[in-house]
């Protein structure tokens, strides 16, 4: 069994990106490429944001800490810490509107 902290993670990553030029940092907490179930922690700096990409699978964002806004197509969803927000089947992106760490789930099929 393996435990660490959910908290601890996204301050440090929050630190790592508020540092780094890109202002972004992520780490998988659980699982991988060849995983059906795969948790990624990601920590953007406020107006950061990952450009529109395509959905992944089944997949949520738990908000950590801050705010952010998921926009797919002509609809966004705002979510703060403890909003889980799924994420549509769909092209989308995602902006960070103030300093936000999020965990990143998703579910592939085979």
């Amino acid at each position: 069994m393996q435990k660490f902290s959910l908290d601890a993670q996204a301050r440090e990553h929050l630190e790592r990106a508020a540092a780094g030029s890109a202002g972004r940092s992520a780490v998988t907490v659980y699982g991988d490429h060849e995983h059906t179930l795969r948790q990624t922690l990601l920590a953007l700096t406020a107006g950061t944001s990952l450009a529109e990409h395509e959905n992944p699978g089944e997949a949520t964002w738990l908000v950590l800490r801050g705010r952010v806004r998921l926009t797919s197509g002509e609809d966004s969803w705002d979510g703060r810490a403890g909003d889980l927000i799924a994420i549509p089947p769909a092209r989308h992106s995602l902006q960070a509107v103030e300093d936000a760490a999020v965990l990143l789930t998703v579910a592939t099929h085979p």
